[in-house]
């Protein structure tokens, strides 16, 4: 799969989005090391600290379904249709990510490819619990 499709699966996401407190929709699209592609939407709540992203939502259906290595990641956000703008991951998504995929990992935006590590390069790990 090329990145750009992977990208547009993650504005497609997006449609799915319930945002009706903020107004930004955001897709994830998260391909997986067996080429199947689990997508998430942001899911927002009246209670703002119970919301979650469209990144964690894709992360968490794999690996609910026992998919835990994955080739890539586009992400997609926009409150007007234009998903020209970058949309990073919070760093929530970043740490969860960082959980399953190494420094190396594609991170998709409309602006090219990064590195997880571009975004998260302190992230908190195992080697942390010792």
């Amino acid at each position: 799969m090329e990145y750009n499709d992977l990208f547009i699966e993650a504005v497609k996401a997006s449609e799915n989005a319930y945002c009706r407190y903020s107004g930004f929709r955001v897709g994830a699209a998260l391909l997986s090391d067996d080429g199947r592609i689990f997508t998430g939407c942001n899911i927002e709540n009246v209670s703002y600290s119970l919301t979650v992203c469209a990144e964690r939502t894709a992360v968490f259906k794999a690996v609910s379904e026992g998919v835990m290595k994955f080739k890539a990641i586009a992400v997609a956000g926009s409150k007007n249709d234009d998903f020209l703008n970058p949309c990073v991951p919070c760093g929530a998504c970043l740490q969860v990510l960082s959980q399953f995929c190494g420094k190396d990992f594609p991170v998709i935006l409309s602006d090219g490819i990064h590195k997880l590590s571009d975004f998260l390069p302190y992230g908190f790990s195992e080697e942390n619990m010792k």
